[in-house]
C-alpha cells in the first residue's frame, strides 16, 4: 500500500464537507502512482470513484496531463509541417448510435496537407462502442501492428498517426479494467479527450457532451499554456458535427481579440441539414465509408463533406467554410482521399507491417 497515495485519496474522498481539491502537483503525483501501479488496486478504484463523484477541477486535469506527458508516448517527427498537427480527442469507449466520420475527416485533412494524430484502444467499458482502431482495420489499415517508431514514420510520410494504448502506452492501458469495475467513466476519460501525444504544440480538437466539460477544457488548456484548440459538442461526445442540430463549437486561438470564440453552425444554412446516419453494424459502417471514398452519393456523404469542410476551414486550409465544403467534396469525388488511403496502406508495406 502507498501511504503517500492514501493521503491524496483521503483529500478527494472525504465528502462534500471535508474533502479538498488536489493541487496540480498532487494530481500529477496521484496519476503517476496509478500509472506506475505504486498504489494498490483498492486505492486506485477508490480514487477513481471518489474523483468521479467529486468531479475533477481544471488544476487537477492539468496535473494529470503533466503525468501523461512525463510517462506517456509522444510522436516527435523530425520535420516541420506546413500546418499544425491536429489531434482528435474522442471518447475511447467508441460509438454505438451514430455512424462516425472521424476517419474520413482525418483522411481529408491528411490529403490537404494537415497532419492528424488519433489515439485510443480496443473496445472499452463502459459503452463498448465501436472504437477507431476497428474502423481503420476494416479499411485495411491496422494501426495496432505499428511500433511507436513506425507510427512516427507513418505520420511523417503520410500525415496520419495513431497512438494505440495497448501497444504504445501500456501504463494507461492497465487502468482500463477499472472502468468496468466501478461501472462509470472515471476522470481519466475526460483527460483522454484533451491529451496530445505529440512532442510539439498541436491543435487539440476535443469532443464533449455536457457544457461544464467544455469549461474544464478552457481552464485546463489555459493552465498548460495552450492557446490553439477546438471544442465540439459532437455526436456521442465525439468531434463529429451533427446534421440534425446546430453545431456548438468553441474556438481558441491566440490571434483573436478575446482568445475564445463561440460558434453556432446551422447545417441548414449551408444545405447540409438532415438526419444523422445510424450505426447499424460495423460491417455496414465500413461499406458506407468505402462508398464515400469511392465518391458515391451515399447516405454518409453529406456528413463527410460537412465535417471535412469545417475542419479544412478550421485548420487553415481554406479561407471560409463554403470554400472548405467545396474542397472537401472535390477531394472525395475526385478520388484524392481514396488515393491517400492507398498511400497509407503502401506506407505500411514499406515499413514492413
Amino acid at each position: 500500500m502507498s501511504d503517500a497515495f492514501r493521503e491524496l485519496l483521503k483529500k478527494v474522498g472525504s465528502g462534500s464537507h471535508t474533502g479538498k481539491d488536489l493541487s496540480r502537483a498532487e494530481a500529477a503525483a496521484a496519476m503517476r502512482m496509478m500509472l506506475l501501479q505504486e498504489a494498490t488496486p483498492a486505492q486506485i478504484g477508490a480514487f477513481l470513484m471518489a474523483h468521479r463523484i467529486k468531479r475533477p477541477t481544471a488544476e487537477e486535469l492539468a496535473g494529470m496531463l503533466d503525468a501523461y506527458e512525463q510517462l506517456g508516448p509522444k510522436l516527435q517527427p523530425s520535420r516541420r509541417f506546413e500546418h499544425s498537427v491536429t489531434v482528435f480527442g474522442i471518447p475511447y469507449d467508441g460509438r454505438s448510435r451514430t455512424a462516425p466520420v472521424t476517419p474520413i475527416t482525418a483522411l481529408i485533412l491528411a490529403t490537404a496537407g494537415v497532419p492528424v494524430i488519433m489515439h485510443g484502444g480496443d473496445r472499452m467499458p463502459t459503452k463498448y462502442g465501436v472504437p477507431l482502431i476497428e474502423i481503420w482495420q476494416g479499411l485495411g489499415v491496422d494501426f495496432s501492428s505499428l511500433s511507436l517508431a513506425q507510427a512516427q514514420q507513418l505520420l511523417e510520410q503520410a500525415g496520419l498517426g495513431f497512438v494505440y494504448l495497448p501497444q504504445h502506452f501500456s501504463l494507461a492501458h492497465h487502468l482500463v479494467p477499472y472502468r468496468e469495475q466501478i461501472g462509470k467513466r472515471p476522470p481519466i476519460a475526460t483527460l483522454e479527450l484533451i491529451w496530445s501525444p505529440y512532442g510539439r504544440d498541436a491543435h487539440a480538437t476535443a469532443g464533449f457532451v455536457h457544457p461544464p466539460t467544455e469549461n474544464y477544457f478552457q481552464e485546463t488548456f489555459a493552465l498548460r499554456g495552450r492557446s490553439y484548440f477546438t471544442a465540439v459538442k459532437g455526436l456521442e461526445g465525439s468531434c463529429d458535427l451533427a446534421r440534425n442540430r446546430t453545431a456548438i463549437i468553441g474556438l481558441a486561438q491566440s490571434d483573436s481579440d478575446s482568445g475564445w470564440e463561440r460558434l453556432h453552425l446551422h447545417p441548414r444554412e449551408y444545405g447540409f441539414d438532415g438526419e444523422d446516419v445510424p450505426l447499424e453494424s460495423k460491417a455496414r459502417l465500413i461499406e458506407q465509408i468505402q462508398e464515400v471514398l469511392q465518391g458515391k452519393p451515399g447516405e454518409l456523404m453529406p456528413a463527410a463533406i460537412w465535417n471535412g469542410g469545417f475542419y479544412l476551414w478550421r485548420c487553415g486550409v481554406c479561407p471560409d467554410l463554403p470554400t472548405g465544403l467545396a474542397q472537401a467534396e472535390a477531394l472525395l469525388t475526385q478520388g484524392k482521399v481514396a488515393e491517400k488511403l492507398r498511400e497509407i496502406s503502401q506506407a505500411f508495406v514499406v515499413a514492413g507491417c
